[in-house]
């Protein structure tokens, strides 16, 4: 692959982590963060995409989330078993959370399969996707546990892509804007871990 074609795709590769993969995964947290409010809640909150046409549905989920998704998730296998720490650019810090982000993206192309398994490909088989799915699937203990550390696994690495994401386009180019940078996106980490674990702990 040529320099200047692996720069694109790495590029569009970063852009679909951020948008559309990575705002649909805090649009899906925040959904799902209404089974706080009880089973009631929570069915009526998705029951509101029922609402839209399912052919135009169907082609909205493949065109803004799977196959920007899978790309992602592809592409992304190619990086983390042919990229090396950059020692020199990154202070070790920065070079722990590349490898982090690496791992955790292999986790989640498991997690993620995993949980459309249960959810989607089970919907297409006639199961209704509701609060009581979801919790038949956490049910288990250890699925609980596979989730949490699933959920934990998607904010890092979308946390931690976003501040990659700010360097790799040319945001933040200083040390002092990629320290904020540092700080914003971990507080972001924070806060849609809460969102994302206390949804999943909503239905036990």
């Amino acid at each position: 692959m040529s320099k200047d074609r692996e720069f694109l795709w790495r590029r569009l590769h970063s852009l679909l982590g951020v948008v559309p993969v990575g705002l649909f995964l805090a649009f899906h947290l925040s959904l799902n963060f209404t089974a706080v409010g009880g089973e009631q809640a929570y069915n009526d909150a998705t029951g509101v995409m029922e609402l839209v046409p399912h052919s135009l549905l169907l082609l909205v989920e493949w065109v803004v989330i799977y196959i920007p998704l899978i790309f992602h998730a592809f592409y992304g296998i190619y990086i983390a078993f042919t990229a090396t720490n950059n020692t020199k650019r990154f202070s070790t810090f920065r070079n722990w959370m590349f490898a982090l982000q690496r791992f955790t993206g292999i986790f989640l192309v498991v997690f993620i399969a995993w949980h459309l398994f249960q959810t989607r490909i089970q919907k297409a088989f006639g199961e209704e996707v509701n609060f009581d799915m979801m919790q038949e699937i956490v049910n288990n203990p250890l699925m609980l546990a596979f989730y949490i550390v699933g959920i934990l696994a998607a904010t890092f690495h979308l946390a931690n892509g976003l501040w990659s994401f700010l360097v790799s386009w040319g945001i933040t180019q200083s040390k002092k804007s990629q320290q904020v940078a540092t700080y914003i996106t971990l507080a972001f980490f924070v806060v849609l871990s809460i969102v994302g674990v206390a949804a999943i702990l909503a239905f036990v």
